[in-house]
């Protein structure tokens, strides 16, 4: 009988250290709690899909670029799904912080990407966390901060959400390989809710515990979109 090839594994990559700091709490409570593990899963294969590495970039899309392009050129990453999450900044009327993004797609000005399995993602968060409002459209690439009026004039192609580093993760991504990406983001500020600083207000503790909750969603998406084949 013909050995199952082992399932590839995940890369979920953040760029700060506060956002690492929360999908890592958030994996120990996982684990505590056994979602992240599933019968039959290898050793650290967490996920039940595959392995999963937490990355940090770093901040912006150079970085970004850099950090996903170097590991995924390693014999251990090779093949493996990338998911871009983090903070982000809501574009739309309406949101505040801890909403869910669900990128349908990422865009910036080298190219756009097509996502993998959003419609599975927003299923799985609004199942873990009920009550929280999750957003799906286009997210868009910055290589700066966006603030005041600039948020009106990305608002205007369409998009519902920007951040730093998702779109040049994706594209450094699907440029390294054929593989399914995806990009989930919490938003920390917005129109009505703009923030100086992550940590220091009400919304962005409201953000990071919804990152702190989200991995687990990850690995259900992980465990279901499939690689398509060369």
């Amino acid at each position: 009988m013909a050995t199952r090839p082992a399932p590839p594994p995940l890369l979920v990559a953040c760029a700060l250290g506060i956002e690492h700091f929360a999908l890592r709490t958030g994996e120990r409570r996982a684990r505590r709690r056994g979602q992240t593990r599933r019968p039959g899963a290898a050793p650290g294969d967490w996920g039940g899909g595959g392995p999963v590495t937490l990355l940090r970039t770093g901040m912006g899309p150079r970085a970004a670029e850099r950090s996903v392009t170097r590991a995924l050129a390693g014999p251990d990453l090779a093949r493996a799904a990338v998911l871009a999450t983090g903070f982000c900044a809501g574009l739309a009327p309406g949101m505040h912080p801890g909403d869910l993004v669900v990128a349908e797609e990422t865009r910036d000005a080298r190219g756009t990407v097509e996502c993998v399995g959003a419609e599975l993602l927003v299923k799985e968060l609004t199942r873990a966390l009920p009550g929280r409002t999750v957003h799906t459209g286009p997210l868009t690439g910055s290589d700066h901060v966006v603030r005041g009026p600039e948020r009106s004039d990305l608002r205007a192609t369409g998009a519902i959400a920007v951040d730093m580093e998702s779109a040049a993760t994706l594209l450094s991504a699907v440029r390294a390989g054929v593989r399914p990406v995806a990009a989930v983001r919490v938003v920390v500020d917005a129109p009505e809710h703009e923030l100086v600083r992550i940590g220091t207000v009400r919304g962005g503790i409201s953000a990071f515990r919804v990152l702190r909750s989200v991995l687990p969603t990850f690995f259900e998406w992980h465990r279901n979109v499939l690689l398509p084949r060369r």
